[in-house]
């Protein structure tokens, strides 16, 4: 029956013409733009066609129902910070590892902070379509790469490359949190990512060997 749930909220194909994946973009568009207008309860396929300037049964050639839309329009999301994490793990390769540290850091929070409400929006449906698992995989991922890059550090460092990775995106993220379940988030932001960079930069200080 999971096997069954799981493959009914995927989408149905992919787009394989610009002019289809011109019609996915603005159907995973306009799902976010339903769901902040209305919420995931009144959220419906036909409102989301209607939204995107597509028929139902555009719609359902690659989505075919409610939880798929939801589902797409979250890994969307989060493929766009991995995006944005992976690009500053090669940018920043043999940097010191503290400005390593404060790069991850601010590339983080603020692309998560470009829209607040969306991320806000898109966490909350998460446990509706098996986001827990999707982020599992993310974050393993964004361990991979953290791990790399710090790899590539000039300094010495003395404490497991993983473990780094881990707690670096453990305190990141939850500074995310703290910032997006507060009722002004763009307000908090620079106070909370410079006493983020502080920490980050102490911690990755800390793991220097002698």
């Amino acid at each position: 029956m999971a096997q069954l749930t799981a493959s009914l909220s995927e989408p149905r194909k992919s787009p394989v013409q610009a002019r289809s994946t011109a019609s996915v973009d603005a159907i995973l568009k306009a799902t976010v733009q339903v769901l902040l207008k209305v919420g995931k309860e009144k959220l419906t396929t036909t409102r989301v066609a209607v939204r995107a300037g597509v028929s139902v049964g555009t719609l359902y050639q690659y989505f075919p129902n409610k939880s798929a839309l939801l589902r797409a329009a979250l890994r969307l999301h989060v493929e766009e910070i991995l995006r944005e994490v992976e690009k500053i793990c090669v940018l920043e390769r043999g940097q010191p590892v503290e400005e390593m540290a404060e790069a991850l850091t601010r590339a983080f929070l603020e692309v998560k902070m470009r829209d607040p409400k969306t991320s806000r929006a898109l966490y909350a449906v998460s446990s509706d379509v098996e986001g827990a698992k999707m982020m599992a995989t993310a974050a393993a991922r964004v361990n991979e790469k953290i791990a790399g890059l710090l790899k590539s550090a000039p300094e010495r460092l003395t404490t497991d490359l993983h473990l780094m990775a881990t707690v670096l995106q453990s305190s990141i993220a939850g500074v995310k949190r703290q910032l997006l379940e507060s009722d002004m988030p763009e307000a908090r932001l620079e106070v909370m990512q410079r006493e983020q960079v502080l920490m980050v930069r102490s911690y990755v200080r800390a793991c220097v060997g002698q």
